[in-house]
């Protein structure tokens, strides 16, 4: 089921997308070789503790069976495509390239404190959910990776552009795909954005691939929609395999994989880029 935002609820999503951009930022500018993902993931937790919220990937899981996700960053290397856990520490070397995927709950309710916003009852600590990724080269990278990292945010912003009200979620598939496709890379199948704000993860799924696995791609953007548009593409194989440490997702043959997200709401005249 579709979950509807408020223009009051949109606002206060807004505002800690703006304020995950800034974290991203700073975790973006602090890549570079010898550099941990265990740093990175110290980082992002002071930063978001500091900001007034809590990481939404940490101790997350889509269902019981499933075990907790250990680490509030994301921190996918070269052939990893999501899901990398930032702990055990890796070393990041020049050539390296790293996705930097990151989700924030914001603002948090206070114990005894009745709020002046209104409470996600829905949300751990009553806040609303943004979600973006980045993928940063780490020194000096092959002209392969820079182009695959260049031409991965260029089809998350062409797909940007259509969001509007009666924009089908095929069209959004297309576009991405049409634009990689020419540049001689794949769509990562079978990982997919979602709706966001008051989960983590909501419906609708959204393939950034033409397919009809997900039987939801005739669906149409209304106003009040708010979305996490996050192509995933491959240097190869559209095929992916789960990584050793059973969390991690990665390219089925080894090649570079980059991916960008933005959170979206969908506007009466068109949409409203909320990780900025």
């Amino acid at each position: 089921m579709i979950r509807y935002k408020t223009p009051e609820q949109i606002a206060l999503i807004k505002e800690g997308g703006h304020i995950l951009a800034g974290i991203t930022q700073k975790l973006a500018a602090t890549v570079k070789p010898g550099v941990t993902t265990a740093d990175l993931e110290a980082l992002f937790l002071e930063l978001v503790a500091a900001a007034g919220g809590a990481p939404s990937f940490k101790g997350f899981r889509s269902s019981r069976r499933e075990r907790p996700f250990p680490t509030g960053l994301c921190a996918s290397i070269n052939e990893q495509i999501v899901h990398g856990p930032a702990v055990p520490a890796r070393v990041l070397h020049s050539g390296d390239i790293i996705g930097l995927d990151v989700g924030m709950e914001y603002p948090l309710k206070k114990p005894g404190y009745l709020p002046s916003w209104p409470v996600n009852s829905s949300a751990p600590h009553g806040g609303y959910f943004t979600d973006m990724a980045v993928t940063v080269p780490v020194g000096k990278v092959s002209r392969l990776a820079n182009h695959l990292i260049v031409v991965t945010r260029e089809s998350l912003a062409l797909a940007i552009n259509e969001i509007a009200p009666g924009c089908s979620l095929l069209k959004i598939a297309q576009v991405i795909e049409g634009l990689v496709e020419q540049h001689g890379f794949a769509v990562v199948h079978n990982l997919v954005g979602h709706g966001v704000g008051l989960a983590v993860h909501e419906d609708p799924s959204i393939p950034h691939y033409v397919c009809n696995e997900y039987g939801e791609q005739d669906i149409v953007l209304k106003p009040g929609m708010v979305i996490a548009i996050e192509p995933m593409v491959s240097a190869g194989s559209p095929e992916i395999k789960v990584g050793r440490d059973g969390l991690s997702f990665e390219t089925a043959d080894g090649s570079l994989s980059a991916h960008f997200e933005h959170t979206i709401a969908v506007t009466t005249t068109g949409h409203q880029i909320l990780t900025i």
